[in-house]
């Protein structure tokens, strides 16, 4: 029996160890990990009851409420990659009502699945890239032994049809022209196997046939309005000559041919319909959709304008959210178990301010702590991708050897602490911009340097940015 892709992908790992994973990445924030542990943890839950009862329990949407940069996004990010399910994140601010010219809240759902399929389509390729690679090896090393064969269809397969019933002659990839070639005999053959393996053809080059892409204007005719009539322009057209099969000659080295080839087989080895059934089933029971600024849209003032629109996108918003069905290029999409995780600052307006129906559909709700200096610090010390190890990364490709000082990382926390409490508060993002500012001159000389080792001490930090700090004007536009 197979293993349904819904069971391969839900993680069945426990709150404890969910929080565990997210503190990995992520400072702070406790009450947030617990909400989105306990959804990812419900998820796993709701697969062991009873069929007649799973269908009848509704994730648990969640609101998280905080400024800007304390980790919101990323928190929804991390969940996402650790349950291996769909996610995207949308700005709810870019959807308009039904009728405004803009997007409509169904493309949120069209985009996931397209998602879906992209992944679970990586996901096959994977599975079958050792197959791809032997077949792959075996049309290189044909064309290296001087006879490509024609890429003909199987005897008593008929020839494939357009849409409007014509018969489409299959195309000849082997060019007739060339004068034949004696074929390689089986000893010759494992001696360009060998050395295809070994590398010692790497610097040759062969000519190969490269699918061309469809023209691009397919893509901006099957836009959502075709898909809502349920046609897809590019797959309509697809079949027809000139727009599906067409290949073009190219000379290239000899990795590079045989990267493209496994590419192919491995796309001619994944079975699509299967992907898409998967990719579908993966959609509905663990997409995750993020909805960010989502306060943009709150606020129920009874007047004319913007503010209008605003109400109407959170009720064009409800049914998505609530659980309805929303036609796509790869069949109906039910929304009735993705996970929505909203998330806005909620400095003008409230939570309250939403429509009562979408409320209710957001039972949890988190607020999140805004970063302190100590928070600082520990976002450049502990996280498994903090900022300092990653431009020791960066500088160590130069041959720079990076180092900070435990009184740098106490001044660097400082310094963005300080410009937030007087600027704009941005949260972590600020560290960004003060390792931009104190680190510009390094990255612009290491080029030029042999071994170089710099270590960056409190004294320095204070010496480079003493200056812009003391300017507040200046810092306003620099950090």
């Amino acid at each position: 029996m197979s293993t349904s892709p819904l069971a391969r992908t839900t993680s069945s790992y426990t709150p404890r160890e969910i929080v565990g994973e997210l503190d990995r990445y992520i400072v702070g924030q406790a009450k947030a990990k617990r909400a989105v542990a306990l959804a990812l943890r419900n998820r796993w839950r709701r697969q062991q009851v009873a069929p007649e009862l799973r269908d009848e329990i509704a994730p648990k949407n969640i609101i998280m409420i905080g400024p800007t940069g304390v980790g919101k996004t990323e928190i929804a990010r991390r969940l996402a990659k650790l349950a291996a399910a769909p996610f995207i994140k949308v700005e709810a601010s870019k959807f308009t009502e039904v009728g405004y010219v803009g997007r409509d809240v169904d493309s949120i759902v069209r985009d996931l699945v397209e998602l879906a399929i992209t992944m679970v389509r990586t996901e096959e390729m994977q599975n079958v890239r050792a197959r791809a690679q032997e077949h792959a090896e075996d049309r290189l090393l044909a064309i290296l032994a001087g006879k490509a064969m024609p890429q003909q269809p199987p005897p008593g397969v008929p020839s494939p049809r357009t849409p409007f019933g014509f018969t489409m002659e299959p195309r000849n990839t082997f060019d007739e022209s060339q004068p034949a070639v004696p074929t390689a005999t089986p000893e010759e053959r494992e001696r360009l196997r060998e050395d295809f393996r070994a590398g010692r053809l790497d610097d040759r080059h062969v000519e190969i046939d490269v699918s061309e892409q469809s023209p691009q204007f397919l893509q901006i005719f099957s836009g959502q309005g075709l898909e809502e009539m349920g046609v897809n322009m590019q797959d309509l057209m697809g079949h027809l000559p000139g727009f599906k099969g067409k290949t073009r000659r190219r000379k290239v080295r000899v990795p590079d041919a045989f990267h493209v080839l496994a590419e192919e087989e491995a796309a001619k080895l994944v079975d699509m319909d299967r992907v898409q059934r998967d990719a579908v089933e993966r959609t509905e029971q663990s997409g995750i959709v993020f909805l960010d600024e989502i306060d943009k849209i709150a606020g129920r003032e009874r007047s004319t304008g913007p503010d209008v629109s605003r109400e109407g996108v959170q009720r064009d918003l409800l049914p998505i959210v609530e659980g309805s069905t929303v036609s796509t290029k790869y069949g109906s999409i039910k929304t009735d178990h993705i996970l929505f995780i909203a998330a806005g600052a909620f400095h003008v307006s409230k939570v309250s301010d939403l429509i009562p129906e979408l409320q209710g559909r957001f039972p949890v709700r988190v607020e999140l702590d805004a970063l302190k200096k100590d928070d600082l610090v520990r976002i450049l010390r502990e996280p498994k991708n903090a900022l300092t190890s990653q431009y020791r990364a960066l500088l160590a490709t130069e041959g720079v050897e990076l180092q900070f000082t435990d009184d740098a990382v106490e001044a660097i926390a400082d310094v963005a602490a300080t410009i937030n409490a007087r600027a704009e508060n941005i949260g972590a993002r600020r560290l960004h911009t003060v390792m931009e500012a104190l680190l510009e001159d390094i990255s612009f000389t290491a080029p030029e340097a042999v071994d170089l080792k710099v270590t960056i001490d409190g004294a320095a930090v204070h010496a480079k940015l003493s200056g812009i700090l003391k300017d507040e004007d200046l810092s306003r536009y620099i950090l």
